[in-house]
């Protein structure tokens, strides 16, 4: 009796030795198998942890449960200096080690024209005409926030805005529809590079998904009226040039919609 059960628990420790690892975690496998197989294996409470991206507070007692529960896709951090190093990594350690799946946690922030060098605000850079530039200064920054264990930046913002009395005109190129396209897409590859995940790198997120520059009476959060020739013509065009240009992200924009016709296809 005594060596069967010796034989069967060396069968049981053979075997967890040699369990094969799950698809998503194959790092040779395919993105897109390795993405539909975590998403195979997610309850919808972490689908929806996912889409969670609350602010960071060092005070924030239930995070760490949160976080074991996978229910924190992303934290956002007010200031770039809030997080030490050592707490981004303990986060992280709980993500990835306690949390069921170990889906890493991403760690994003306003990098909107320089981290710890300082450049031009959007539109001055705009105003230089030269998306080379402003691709290299968004290099520069990229490898700042990224040696400091930020992933990702809420930039570039691409809202054609016309109205001056609208504040957030700054974040952004101005008034034309191409030199929004071009200096977008200059600063999602300065973000990225080639590879949004190698070192001195991090992900774009391009906004605000559309027309959030077009609010009435240049009042933030107001009532926006979009026809289908407006969004194609004017709202539109500068986030295709930032999603062929690789952008791994794009936020909604924060206004209400009145008579918004949506095409049926957006080529």
């Amino acid at each position: 009796m005594k060596t069967f059960l010796l034989t069967v628990a060396a069968c049981g420790l053979l075997l967890t030795g040699t369990a094969k690892e799950p698809l998503y975690r194959d790092p040779t496998a395919p993105l897109a198998e390795r993405v539909d197989d975590l998403l195979s294996r997610m309850t919808l409470r972490e689908k929806l942890g996912q889409l969670s991206q609350p602010l960071y507070r060092s005070d924030d007692t239930t995070l760490d449960a949160r976080i074991t529960r996978g229910e924190v896709g992303s934290l956002v951090v007010a200031h770039g200096s809030a997080l030490a190093p050592a707490e981004r990594d303990r986060l992280q350690r709980i993500a990835v080690e306690r949390s069921r799946l170990g889906i890493p946690v991403l760690f994003g922030f306003d990098v909107i024209h320089g981290y710890r060098t300082l450049f031009p605000i959007p539109l001055g850079i705009a105003a230089s005409w030269n998306p080379e530039l402003a691709e290299a200064s968004a290099r520069i920054a990229a490898s700042e926030a990224s040696a400091c264990g930020i992933d990702l930046t809420f930039s570039p913002m691409v809202d054609v805005a016309r109205d001056p009395r609208w504040g957030r005109i700054s974040e952004g190129s101005g008034e034309d529809v191409l030199l929004n396209a071009v200096f977008g897409a200059a600063l999602v590859r300065g973000y990225q590079g080639d590879d949004p995940s190698k070192q001195g790198r991090i992900g774009a997120c391009v906004k605000h998904f559309v027309g959030y520059g077009a609010a009435l009476g240049g009042r933030d959060y107001q009532f926006t009226e979009l026809s289908e020739r407006a969004l194609r013509e004017t709202y539109l065009p500068p986030f295709k040039a930032c999603v062929d240009a690789g952008a791994v992200s794009v936020m909604s924009a924060s206004v209400s919609y009145t008579h918004l016709t949506l095409p049926t296809k957006l080529e």
